[in-house]
């Protein structure tokens, strides 16, 4: 996940920019926790979404647009994908070089090799020991190059039996960019795609008519899987701490945010 798309002029302290849905106040996970509906939705088993194949295991593609996104939304279930024997590959849109733009710490320097190594030891933890494929697009342009994305995932698709991305209308501009090239390379391909959301549970409420609750499935996370994710989770140390004790070095992933990724569930739309 990269920051929340950055203002003409960053926020001062404690302050957040109120006329961009990312920026402003979030949804408390306990308010989603207390949300009935959001636990009686379809249950689905990934495994059982998958076809057998006589050339090897089945193979998904995970899109993410930053470094982390797919851990964020997918993780357990890449971990149950993985214990099961399916053939993951990662593809990162962008090295998430952008998250703090205005930081002055020494790791805002290079925080593009930070992310590469953060996510590699975060794969690990999943049991999905695998390097991602780093499309290297710009961070906070990725709409920019849509149609190039697109075509780079219809070629990474060729052999995929499922394609996972982030959430088309995910209101984050790289999320929604990556979604849509990712749904157009799985037309062009017939490979179906699932998208998941990140900054949804952050600026949608319960029963938001925004959200494709129509879509909705829920993934159970086995108590290994979860514990899998949440040991991922604590690798993105560049996202889930401050890059220092400057005014632009605040994490980007606080307890608040990290909360809506603790669930013994994740929620795709199909």
């Amino acid at each position: 996940m990269t920051g929340r798309p950055v203002p003409t002029a960053a926020p001062g302290p404690g302050r957040r920019a109120a006329a961009d849905p990312i920026q402003a106040p979030g949804t408390p996970e306990q308010d989603w926790r207390a949300w009935a509906p959001l636990h009686r939705l379809p249950a689905v088993d990934p495994l059982a979404c998958l076809p057998a194949r006589p050339d090897g295991p089945p193979v998904v593609l995970v899109v993410a647009a930053h470094p982390d996104d797919e851990v964020l939304g997918f993780g357990g279930t890449i971990a149950v994908l993985a214990a099961a024997g399916v053939r993951v590959r990662l593809v990162s849109v962008t090295d998430g070089e952008a998250s703090h733009p205005h930081s002055t710490a020494a790791a805002a320097r290079d925080l593009a090799a930070l992310r590469a190594r953060e996510l590699r030891r975060a794969t690990r933890e999943l049991g999905a020991d695998v390097p991602a494929v780093r499309l290297g697009l710009p961070d906070s342009g990725v709409a920019r190059h849509e149609p190039a994305l697109a075509a780079e995932l219809t070629g990474l698709l060729a052999d995929c039996d499922l394609c996972v991305a982030p959430f088309s209308a995910d209101l984050h501009p790289d999320h929604e960019a990556a979604g849509r090239a990712a749904l157009a390379a799985g037309a062009a391909r017939g490979v179906p795609v699932w998208e998941y959301p990140v900054w949804a549970w952050h600026w949608a409420v319960p029963g938001d008519p925004r959200l494709p609750w129509s879509r909705a499935a829920r993934i159970a996370l086995p108590p290994a899987a979860r514990a899998r994710k949440h040991a991922a989770l604590r690798c993105f140390r560049s996202q889930i701490e401050p890059l220092g004790n400057g005014p632009g070095d605040a994490a980007i992933l606080p307890p608040d945010e990290l909360a809506h990724f603790r669930r013994d569930f994740e929620v795709l739309w199909r």
